[in-house]
C-alpha cells in the first residue's frame, strides 16, 4: 500500500508540473508570441495528459530523461526574460539541460546562454500578412483552424476572409458548424461564433469575413480593409497560371498559394526542401504540391543526399477522399466510382514526377502508383529505392533519426520507433513524413532500401501549407531546434 501511495503521489506532483507548464506555454504564446514545441510536437492548447505523453515519447527517441519538471523550470525562466518572438523546441533545451546543467549556476543562466541570440533583439519580422482562404473544404477548414489558433497576439499571419460561392445566414451557420466539429480531427480547440450581421465568424476574438463569389476577380478585398493579401486557393478546381492569375486582378490580393500540384511553370514547393530555390519577391503564384509529395520528398532528399538514388518506385496507400463515391455510382475516372469505404481502389498519382520538380536530380528515376483504401485519414507511402552505396537497416534508421533531430528537415520528418504504430496514430501529426523505423528493410546486397512513411494527408499537409505561407509572407520568427 505504501508503494502504491508513493507512486500515486509522485504522479500527482508530475501532473501538477505539467498543468503549470501548460499555463506558462499559453502565456509565452499569448504575451510574447513564443511558441514552445517538443520535438516538433505542438504544446500550445494541449492538455496535461498529452504534454506528459510527449515527454515520455521524447525519452524513447533521445534515450535520456526528459522530465516535465525540467521543462517547467526552463519555461519559467523564459517567461522572465525579454525574448523576441520565436519557435523554441523545449525538448532540445531539456536535453541540453540534462547534459550540461553542472556547467551552470542556475536555470536562468542556462536560458540566457542558450537563447542569447534571441534576447533583447528586434523581432525577425515585424510585419503582418493578411490571408484569404478561397474555398472552405477539408483543407480550408484545417487551415482556418490553425491560422486562428496560432494567431498569438495578432502578429504574423492574419486570417481575414473566407470566400465561398454563397454566404447566406444558413450557409454561414453550416460552415461554422463544420469548422467547430470534425469527425476525423475532433472538435475545434477554441471558440467560434456566428456574426450574421457582418457575414462573419468570430474565432478566438478574430473577425473572419465570409465573402461570396463565383469568380476570382469579383471581390474588392480592399473595400473590406484587406491589403496585399496572400490568397490560399484550396478548391483544387484550377491549377494553371492563367486561371490562378485571375485572383491577382482582384484588389487587395498580392500573391496566390495553391494547395494542389501546380501545372506548367508554377513552382511546386515542398517546404523544408526547395523553398529557398524560388524567388518569392518576383514570383506571385506558388504551389504547395500534394500531400503525398510532401510526405516522400523529405525522405527522398535524405537518401539522395547521403546515398544517391539510381531508381525507385513509390506506392502510396492513400486514405479515401471526397473525390470518391460513398456507394457505387458513375465517376469520370477509372475505378473511383466504386464505393470508397468498401473497396481498395487502384488509382494514379503524380508523386513520382512531382518529386523530381523539388529534387531535379531524380528526374526520370522514379515511378509511382496509388491505392485508395477504406480509412478516412492518414496514408502510407512505401518507397523502394536502389541506391549507389551498400547500406544496412541500422545505417538507414540512424540517418533518419539524425535528420529528424537536426538539420533543415526537422519540421518535416518525425522518427517513430514504435513497433505498434498504425495509421490512426498519425492522425493530427504536423510532420508530413513519419518515418517508421521498425519497418525499414534493406536487400541482402545492401543496395535496395525500402522505407515506410506515414502521413496525415490532411493535417500534416495543412501544416506544410502554413509553413510555406509564413515563408512567402516573410513572417517567420526565430527558431531554436
Amino acid at each position: 500500500m505504501e508503494k502504491f501511495d508513493a507512486s500515486l503521489k509522485s504522479w500527482i506532483d508530475t501532473e501538477k508540473s505539467a498543468a503549470e507548464l501548460v499555463s506558462i506555454t499559453s502565456r509565452l504564446w499569448l504575451e510574447k508570441s513564443i511558441e514552445l514545441i517538443l520535438l516538433r510536437s505542438v504544446l500550445i492548447n494541449r492538455g496535461t495528459g498529452k504534454v506528459l505523453n510527449k515527454h515520455i515519447r521524447a525519452e524513447t527517441i533521445l534515450k535520456k530523461p526528459v522530465r516535465v519538471q525540467d521543462s517547467l523550470l526552463i519555461a519559467k525562466a523564459m517567461l522572465e526574460e525579454d525574448i523576441a518572438p520565436a519557435r523554441i523546441d523545449i525538448g532540445r533545451l531539456n536535453s541540453e539541460w540534462t547534459d550540461e546543467k553542472e556547467s551552470y549556476t542556475s536555470v536562468k543562466e542556462f536560458v540566457l546562454d542558450k537563447l542569447k541570440s534571441f534576447i533583447k533583439v528586434e523581432p525577425r519580422s515585424v510585419k503582418t500578412q493578411d490571408v484569404v482562404l478561397y474555398g472552405f473544404g477539408r483543407i480550408g477548414r484545417l487551415l482556418a483552424r490553425e491560422l486562428s489558433l496560432f494567431a498569438g497576439n495578432g502578429s504574423h499571419l492574419r486570417l481575414r476572409a473566407i470566400v465561398t460561392r454563397t454566404n447566406s445566414d444558413e450557409d454561414i451557420k453550416k460552415r461554422i458548424s463544420l469548422f467547430r466539429k470534425d469527425s476525423v480531427h475532433g472538435p475545434f480547440n477554441g471558440v467560434a461564433n456566428e456574426d450574421f450581421e457582418n457575414k462573419a465568424m468570430v474565432v478566438n476574438g478574430q473577425i473572419v469575413l465570409f465573402l461570396a463569389a463565383n469568380n476570382p476577380e469579383e471581390i474588392d478585398y480592399e473595400s473590406y480593409g484587406i491589403h496585399d493579401a496572400l490568397l490560399i486557393d484550396n478548391t483544387g478546381v484550377v491549377r494553371d497560371r492563367e486561371s490562378l492569375s485571375r485572383h491577382l486582378t482582384a484588389k487587395g490580393i498580392a500573391k496566390v498559394l495553391l494547395t494542389a500540384p501546380g501545372k506548367g511553370d508554377i513552382p511546386n514547393i515542398v517546404y523544408g526542401v526547395n523553398q529557398n530555390k524560388v524567388d518569392i519577391d518576383k514570383e506571385t503564384i506558388f504551389s504547395a504540391a500534394s500531400c503525398t509529395t510532401n510526405a516522400i520528398v523529405p525522405a527522398l532528399e535524405v537518401i539522395e543526399k547521403n546515398y544517391g538514388i539510381k531508381k525507385g518506385h513509390i506506392e502510396t496507400i492513400h486514405a479515401y477522399t471526397n473525390d470518391q463515391n460513398l456507394l457505387d455510382n458513375y465517376h469520370k475516372k477509372s475505378r473511383r466510382g466504386r464505393s470508397a469505404p468498401l473497396n481498395m481502389v487502384i488509382t494514379e498519382t503524380g508523386a513520382g514526377s512531382a518529386a523530381s520538380k523539388a529534387i531535379p536530380s531524380l528526374k526520370g528515376k522514379l515511378t509511382s502508383n496509388a491505392v485508395r483504401v477504406p480509412v478516412p485519414n492518414v496514408s502510407l507511402a512505401i518507397l523502394t529505392l536502389e541506391v549507389n552505396k551498400k547500406v544496412s537497416i541500422e545505417d538507414v534508421n540512424s540517418l533518419f533519426l539524425d535528420a529528424s533531430l537536426k538539420g533543415t528537415l526537422i519540421e518535416q520528418i518525425r522518427y517513430s520507433n514504435s513497433t505498434e504504430f498504425v495509421s490512426s496514430d498519425g492522425n493530427g501529426d504536423s510532420c508530413p513524413c513519419i518515418f517508421d523505423s521498425p519497418a525499414t528493410n534493406v536487400s541482402e546486397d545492401g543496395q535496395t532500401v525500402i522505407l515506410y512513411l506515414w502521413y496525415d494527408n490532411e493535417f500534416g499537409y495543412s501544416s506544410q501549407v502554413i509553413r510555406l505561407a509564413r515563408h512567402i509572407g516573410k513572417v517567420k520568427s526565430y527558431r531554436y531546434y
